[in-house]
């Protein structure tokens, strides 16, 4: 079988998400091994309960990637596994990131700079004015635009992106096998010249109500910072933004009338301190200091890194914070070997120890 068929299958086992997947590839040769071991091999290499492996559905995940692996090859589907470069970086920072995701157009993954523009579906004149005075500021930045392809704000920003030639990028509370809402589509199909589609869910999946919450935390995933544009006090663009505070995003509000409904939720993000004031874009790029070209540094490396010091800090440069496990993994060192490593780069006050066992740059030392 192709390996990325194992890859997706990965992604569809019953109770395994990216902490545990890693854990489990960090106790068998391959990925392949957890669906082609017996139960018992793979009970006794990775300590898992025999009950718990049956209800994993092996059997299951791989037919289901099969079947998307088809639809990704007739269809131009790529994939993108946690573990992988091409991974965005930004979401596998993310503690309930997607194993794996679909991503179809022209997909830059590792962007310099993204932000997720989202709002209400009850767009109001007030509402598009902003946006399109926000794209028209902030079009010039290089920065990716995100949104979410529904009715209202998220539908606008990405028809203003497409008549601008901003690139965009919308996220799917769906496979990429289907537009929804369709009347959308024509716009969908114009972001593949210039954007592109995500989705994590597996061709033949519908827009169910439950999704859309899914499809949200790959929205604040995927940002550097998250703008509410106009918003009621529940809703999509609602869990965006809490979402973003958990993720340690910056969370951007538009202040509206106090007795306008699509104003309540902006208002409120910004009076409880979870979203900062703008009132146009020139704000919003001061705020993250983008108002302003710069030229793009490259980290010197510190001379006096042994050769295997240097490629934990290559692995930490490209990846950003990393789990122990992802390191041990991609580095191909033994635990003993990377727990000597790790403790002398934190010695050279190169690296830093995080909760959870993992481990960051230390960008003061490294500027």
């Amino acid at each position: 079988m192709p390996y990325e068929h194992f890859k997706i299958a990965l992604g569809q086992l019953k109770g395994i998400g990216p902490t545990r997947a890693t854990q489990l590839l960090g106790k068998v040769g391959s990925i392949s091994d957890l669906f082609t071991l017996s139960m018992k091999e793979l009970h006794l290499q990775t300590g898992i309960p025999m009950t718990r492996l049956s209800e994993m559905n092996r059997e299951q995940a791989l037919q289901l990637a099969e079947k998307q692996l088809l639809f990704n090859e007739k269809h131009q589907i790529q994939t993108h596994f946690f573990m992988d470069n091409d991974y965005p970086r930004r979401l596998r920072q993310c503690p309930d990131a997607p194993i794996v995701i679909f991503t179809k157009g022209l997909v830059d993954s590792n962007p310099q700079k993204t932000v997720s523009i989202v709002g209400t579906r009850n767009q109001t004149s007030y509402g598009k004015l902003l946006v399109e005075e926000l794209l028209e500021t902030i079009q010039s930045k290089d920065l990716s635009i995100i949104s979410g392809l529904a009715y209202g704000v998220d539908i606008h920003v990405h028809q203003t992106c497409v008549e601008k030639g901003i690139f965009n990028l919308g996220v799917f509370g769906h496979s990429l096998d289907r537009i929804y809402p369709y009347e959308h589509r024509k716009v969908a199909e114009q972001m593949l010249e210039n954007g592109g589609w995500i989705s994590e869910f597996l061709v033949g999946t519908k827009p169910d109500r439950m999704n859309f919450p899914m499809r949200n935390r790959i929205i604040a995933g995927l940002s550097d910072a998250i703008i509410v544009v106009e918003s009621k006090k529940k809703g999509g663009s609602m869990i965006t933004a809490e979402l973003g505070n958990d993720y340690n995003r910056d969370v951007f509000a538009f202040p509206g009338n106090v007795q306008q409904e699509q104003s309540e939720g902006c208002n409120w993000l910004i009076q409880k301190q979870k979203a900062h004031l703008i009132q146009n874009g020139q704000d919003f790029l001061d705020f993250m200091n983008w108002g302003y070209e710069t030229a793009v540094q490259q980290l010197e490396l510190f001379p006096d890194l042994t050769d295997i010091e240097q490629r934990i800090y290559s692995l930490l440069e490209m990846e950003g914070e990393l789990h122990i496990d992802t390191i041990a993994l991609k580095s191909g060192l033994s635990t003993s070997q990377l727990n000597v490593v790790l403790f002398q780069l934190e010695m050279k006050n190169v690296m830093k120890g995080m909760a959870g066992s993992r481990y960051k740059l230390n960008r003061k030392q490294c500027a």
